[in-house]
């Protein structure tokens, strides 16, 4: 439309720009922003815009970078993940750990995206730290419901971590040592604004800190020496092809590895036992960006995931004459490739149409056990058993519209297909998706939304367990497909810096996993697993207030959550209804952060949580 316009460039960490143009003919605008810097074109008018009244999407959690940065940390590790923890609606599960369950759901129903690519793990150090760097993330928003049409493939939550792309002018180099770990971060142009990168490099060094402290333990006929590490390593390229078109290659490695080695010496013979797990995760993903014309963008992606967890012992009793060995090791892992095309029209003013189509090609290892028994006999045991490796094929279509249908009246409606197909079994699920905004008097926001989800992979984890022992599996002909449907309702509004949301919201499930009672699987000699679960139902419900200031030398929030969260197995528990692990009812965080000078800072953090459900014995028999 030709005439004066006012444009406003905004994102959350940096400053906010405004721009005063007359439009005569098409023209192309672009935008540098920076992180805490008074551009001298523009003016800072934060407070002006996109408040949380005139979105649409509910549900939605972003915290800027630099406020997480600012918040205490065990050993001085930035935890994006135990950031989030202090959200309403988002559980911790156990002390410490950085696990994430959110409105009721389990931990494999958030889809975790690194630059797009899912994360199947996304713990260190037996879940006390994630595997986000700050250091290397630009921004991070989790999305508890009313989910766009463009997400899928999981119940409860998208998380969207998106690393930084690099500057394209100046050289940035950054290092942090705390008590664990060390990190060394670098970006800057690889051609003077065409093409830039980034890395960033974590490890941590606690085998050094505890070795010494576990040898002042060890006795003179037994030598016990452990390790522990971890490491993490992000990188990213950005080239600008030309006007029209971009390139970005990003890519991330992660892994863990502990063990334990015990020399035990009694007269001349000796025992050898080497222990340990490991476990890690890579991506790699290609993206082109390219403009069709000034109202139609797509993005291509091709993208790699893979997930390995590696655990076992070696014992070898070295006697007089003669040497035994006893040895097992278990692997399982996750293999994903994965091809994506995303279009966003904008047909008219009031119209932003997203459509795009997804394939992905799923590679399973439940677990495969590698067993060595040698007790000097002619044939020596040495075989492989366990689950064979299953393929699956999963894709989506999907169309989302989000309209303004006038002044007062926002929404955003789409669908989003996806199918499955393994073992000559095909699931089809239909999933329609509803988001409205309706601003009364006083700009108070009336938000409603329903989604419905289908996943298609599914996590065998033995509930209370902390380890990353969980098996990742598909659905097949014997086990569905999860499914669920919520409802969210909720009031917003923003008073000056400060928006405050009060929401609440019913989920029900159905498929969900779980091991029969007493099952398991890790060295297990058979490698039917499907025989060892259980599907059931399950429901969550409650209310979340939050109360957040993003802006200015005073920032934080106060959240509170209310809720329910239950269970039923057919064959757990007599098939009665039951309260989910971590269902819990009330949870309350106060965060607060503020700049005493641009140097120094202050930060507060408290919280309280009811405690897990638990159910004592009554009775008991021999």
């Amino acid at each position: 439309q030709e005439g004066p316009h006012t444009i406003v460039v905004s994102f959350i960490g940096y400053n906010s720009q405004r721009y005063e143009i007359n439009l005569t003919e098409n023209v192309r605008l672009n935008f540098n922003l920076e992180a805490g810097l008074n551009l001298e074109e523009a003016v800072v008018t934060g407070e002006e815009f996109n408040k949380i009244e005139d979105q649409v999407q509910m549900s939605k959690v972003e915290i800027p970078i630099d406020q997480i940065k600012q918040l205490p940390a065990i050993g001085g590790e930035v935890d994006i993940l135990k950031v989030l923890q202090l959200m309403p609606g988002v559980q911790s599960g156990n002390e410490g750990s950085s696990g994430l369950y959110v409105r009721g759901g389990s931990p494999d129903q958030n889809l975790m995206l690194l630059d797009g690519v899912p994360l199947y793990n996304v713990s260190h150090l037996f879940g006390f730290f994630s595997v986000f760097n700050a250091d290397a993330i630009r921004n991070v928003t989790l999305t508890k419901g009313g989910f766009p049409a463009r997400f899928g493939g999981r119940l409860s939550s998208i998380l969207e971590v998106h690393m930084k792309d690099g500057h394209m002018r100046d050289f940035h180099v950054d290092g942090t040592v705390s008590v664990i770990a060390s990190k060394l971060t670098c970006n800057g142009p690889l051609v003077r604004d065409k093409a830039s990168f980034m890395f960033s490099f974590r490890r941590t060094y606690l085998d050094l800190l505890i070795n010494p402290l576990i040898a002042l333990g060890s006795s003179g006929d037994v030598n016990t020496t452990p390790s522990y590490f971890f490491y993490d390593f992000n990188g990213k390229l950005n080239w600008k092809l030309g006007e029209k078109d971009r390139l970005y290659f990003s890519a991330f490695h992660s892994n863990d590895d502990f063990g334990l080695k015990i020399d035990d010496n009694f007269g001349q013979d000796r025992v050898e036992s080497d222990l340990g797990f490991d476990w890690g995760n890579q991506i790699q993903a290609l993206r082109w960006n390219h403009e069709w014309g000034p109202r139609l963008f797509s993005n291509t992606s091709l993208t790699h995931s893979r997930y390995t967890f590696n655990s076992g012992f070696d014992v070898r009793t070295f006697e007089t004459q003669d040497t035994t060995v006893i040895s097992a090791l278990f692997n399982t892992h996750i293999n994903d490739y994965s091809a994506k095309l995303d279009f966003d029209f904008a047909p008219n003013s009031r119209n932003m149409i997203k459509f795009g189509a997804s394939y992905i090609y799923h590679t399973f290892n439940p677990g495969a056990t590698a067993i060595e028994l040698d007790f000097g006999q002619l044939n020596p045991l040495d075989t492989i058993t366990g689950a064979s490796s299953l393929n699956s094929h999963e894709a989506f279509l999907y169309i989302e519209d989000e309209m303004e249908v006038s002044e007062r009246l926002k929404m955003n409606f789409g669908l989003h297909g996806s199918c499955l197909n393994v073992q000559d079994t095909s699931y089809f699920s239909l999933q329609p998706r509803l988001a409205l905004s309706y601003k009364l008097p006083g700009n108070v926001a009336l938000k409603l939304s329903y989604a419905e989800m289908a996943q298609f992979v599914n996590l065998l984890t033995n509930e209370g367990l902390g380890f990353p022992t969980d098996l990742w599996v598909p659905s097949t002909g014997q086990v569905g497909p999860q499914t669920s449907k919520q409802i969210a309702a909720g009031v917003a509004k923003t008073f000056g810096d400060i928006e405050v949301s009060l929401e609440g919201y019913y989920k029900s499930m159905e498929g969900l996993l779980s091991y029969k009672e007493g099952a398991t699987f890790m060295f297990d000699m058979d490698d039917d697993w499907g025989s060892k679960v259980t599907q059931g139902i399950g429901n969550s419900y409650g209310g979340e207030i939050l109360i957040q200031k993003k802006k200015g030398h005073t920032t934080g929030w106060l959240g509170y959550t209310l809720s329910w969260s239950n269970r039923q197995f057919d064959e757990i528990n007599s098939g009665n209804w039951y309260p989910f692990t971590y269902d819990r009812r009330h949870d309350f965080s106060f965060v607060l952060n503020h700049d005493l000078t641009e140097e120094w800072s202050v930060s507060l953090v408290q919280v309280y949580g009811t405690g897990r459900a638990l159910t004592l014995s009554e009775s008991t028999f021999s």
